[in-house]
């Protein structure tokens, strides 16, 4: 499976979603993502389609991102998500139980990978942000959008990872919708 399988995915959603194909596109580019570079792009991608949670789509960004990116940054991109699926819901709790006492228990969760992600922590960072947007962490993506911020990443870098977890997120979500359609049963009016 190479690029090809992420362009039959992309040529098969339907023309009322036709933006985000032409997105998935875009995004997926130095162009279309300034400040990232090709391993960020592609990093960002497999992390945003891991959490976004279609198979498919995911082994279609898995293969084309495997093109661009070693094996490091293949494993940080699945560490990203697994850990963010885990702080992201943890973390959404403390900030939407509004009972502050909850904040000062310790969380007893192991992060170990936040502090030793192989690859530069910078572009952990970035992955986590895209992912906690992905999950709605108002917290989380506050957190590393400071740290990302206060190590001079620009705001440029932090919008275009955020843009390719959002048309990657959606894409996911109009295949699934496909996939579900194609399964249907019938109405009570065909039968």
């Amino acid at each position: 499976m190479d690029a090809n399988k992420l362009d039959a995915i992309r040529d098969s959603i339907p023309d009322y979603a036709r933006d985000l194909k032409l997105n998935l596109g875009s995004v997926l580019s130095s162009a279309g993502a300034p400040g990232l570079n090709e391993r960020q792009i592609w990093s960002v991608a497999l992390a945003s389609a891991i959490a976004a949670r279609n198979p498919e789509f995911t082994r279609a960004i898995e293969a084309a991102a495997s093109e661009h990116l070693d094996a490091a940054h293949l494993q940080a991109a699945r560490a990203a998500a697994a850990i963010m699926g885990m702080n992201n819901v943890y973390y959404r709790f403390l900030h939407l139980v509004e009972d502050p006492e909850y904040s000062s228990l310790p969380a007893r969760l192991r992060m170990n990978v936040i502090g030793n992600p192989g690859i530069e922590k910078l572009d952990f960072e970035l992955l986590s942000l895209a992912v906690s947007a992905i999950n709605a962490c108002g917290l989380c993506i506050t957190s590393h959008e400071k740290k990302l911020r206060a190590d001079g990443v620009s705001r440029e870098m932090i919008q275009s990872a955020v843009r390719i977890a959002a048309v990657v997120n959606a894409v996911a979500g109009v295949l699934e919708y496909g996939a579900g359609q194609a399964g249907t049963v019938p109405s009570a009016a065909a039968a």
